[in-house]
C-alpha cells in the first residue's frame, strides 16, 4: 500500500495458527497481502510470510525460551514507530495472539500511544496440536473440561499445582517441554494418579510432528529416550487414550 506520513497506520495483531500454513484464517491471509510491514516469530511457518506483498519489510523477531532476538520492549517500539509512519503493520505470531502470545501488552501499549489495533484471531496449538494427533481436548465421556497453562510458569512457582492436580478434566502446558519433568513431579506430588494418560507433541500440525504417549509415570523417560524437542504441547488427563483410535496416518 502507498501512504503518506500524515496517514494515519494500523496494527494488526494476527494469528498464525499452529504450523500447518493451510490452517492460517482467510481474515489473516488477505492482511498479510496487503501488509507493509511484518515482525514475524519463530514459529510462523516459511509459507505464511510468503504470502506477503514483495515490497513488504519484514522483520523476524523470533523468540527462543533462553533468547530473544529481540526484547518485547523493542517490537513495542517498532509497532509504534512503524504505524506512526502511516503504515500497515503486522505482529505475525504463532497460535492465536491472546493465548499467551503477549498480544494483550502488546495491544494495551498501543492503544496508550493512540494507535488504531485490530487482533485477527488464529488457531492456537492448545487445541489444533492435540486434534492432529487424535487427541480432542474434550470429550463427554472422558473429560468435560479443559484446562490451559503455559510450562514457562513452572520455574517461578506462580502455577497452582495443588488446584490443576485435582482437576478432573484435560490439563494442557503450552511451551512446557523445558519444564516437562517438573510439571509432571509438581502433578504427583499434589495427588494426581501415577498412572494418569499423558502425551507430548512435538512440531505438532506439521510434516514434522511427533508424539510421545505415556503416563505421568513415565513421560519424562519416554519423551528423552524420544529425543523431543520444542516447539510441544503437553497433553494430561484420559481424552488421552483416544489417540489409538483417532490418530491419523503418520508414517
Amino acid at each position: 500500500m502507498n501512504r503518506t506520513a500524515k496517514t494515519k497506520g494500523k496494527v494488526f495483531l494476527v494469528g498464525a495458527g499452529p504450523g500447518d500454513p493451510r490452517l492460517l484464517t482467510r481474515h489473516a491471509e488477505q492482511i498479510i497481502r496487503q501488509a507493509d510491514v511484518i515482525l514475524y516469530d519463530k514459529l510462523v511457518d516459511k509459507r505464511v510470510i510468503e504470502l506477503a506483498s514483495p515490497n513488504a519489510e519484514l522483520i523476524d523477531v523470533g523468540k527462543d525460551p533462553s533468547h530473544h532476538k529481540v526484547p518485547q520492549h523493542k517490537i513495542n517500539e517498532l509497532l509504534i514507530q512503524q504505524s506512526e509512519q502511516g503504515k500497515v503493520v503486522i505482529r505475525l505470531k504463532g497460535g492465536d495472539p491472546f493465548v499467551f502470545g503477549r498480544g494483550g501488552e502488546e495491544a494495551e501499549q498501543l492503544i496508550k500511544c493512540g494507535i488504531d489495533v485490530e487482533v485477527i484471531p488464529g488457531i492456537s496449538s492448545a487445541i489444533a496440536v492435540p486434534a492432529y494427533a487424535g487427541i480432542p481436548v474434550t470429550h463427554r465421556k472422558y473429560a468435560s473440561s479443559v484446562t490451559i497453562v503455559t510450562g514457562h510458569e513452572a520455574r517461578g512457582n506462580q502455577l497452582q499445582w495443588d488446584v490443576l492436580a485435582k482437576l478432573s478434566g484435560t490439563l494442557i502446558v503450552l511451551m512446557g517441554v523445558g519444564t516437562l519433568a517438573e510439571n509432571l513431579s509438581q502433578l504427583m506430588q499434589h495427588g494426581k494418579p501415577i498412572e494418569t494418560p499423558a502425551a507430548v507433541i512435538a512440531r505438532g500440525t506439521t510434516e514434522q510432528q511427533q508424539v510421545v504417549v505415556g503416563t505421568l509415570g513415565d513421560l519424562q523417560q519416554k519423551v528423552q529416550q524420544a529425543g523431543v524437542s520444542a516447539p510441544a504441547v503437553l497433553v494430561i488427563g484420559d481424552v488421552v487414550g483416544l489417540r489409538e483410535i483417532l490418530k491419523r496416518d503418520e508414517t
